[in-house]
C-alpha cells in the first residue's frame, strides 16, 4: 500500500468520524481519486497476485524446473507471507476503527 493510499484511507476514516460526531465534513480528496472500497480491492488483489506468483514459483521448483532456484522461491514465499500478514493487520485496524465509529454516541 502506498503512502498516498494510506493518506486516503486516513482521510476517509477522519471524514467518517466527523460525520458520526455531527461535525461538518471537509472534503479534501481530489475528484478523480478512487474511493475507499476500490483502494481496498486493489490492495487485496495485489496481495493475491504476490501469493499466486510465489505458489507458481514453488510449483516450478518442486517439478524440477531448471530456471527456478531455491533462493528465489524462498524470497518470493517470504514476500507473500509478509504481504498477507500486513493485509491482516490492516484489516484488524479497519475493523477496530469501524467498531469505534459505531460505538460513538450521536
Amino acid at each position: 500500500m502506498s503512502v498516498q493510499g494510506i493518506d486516503q484511507v486516513l482521510g476517509e476514516l477522519r471524514s467518517m468520524s466527523a460525520l458520526a460526531s455531527g461535525q461538518p465534513v471537509a472534503k479534501a480528496t481530489e475528484a478523480g481519486a478512487p474511493d475507499f472500497a476500490e483502494l481496498l480491492k486493489q490492495s487485496i488483489d495485489q496481495v493475491n497476485q504476490v501469493s499466486q506468483g510465489a505458489q507458481a514459483q514453488q510449483a516450478a521448483f518442486q517439478s524440477g524446473d531448471s530456471d527456478a532456484n531455491l533462493q528465489d522461491v524462498m524470497v518470493s514465499l517470504q514476500k507473500a507471507s509478509l504481504s498477507f500478514q500486513t493485509m491482516v493487520q490492516v484489516r484488524n485496524k479497519l475493523v477496530t476503527a469501524y467498531q469505534e465509529v459505531m460505538n460513538m454516541q450521536v
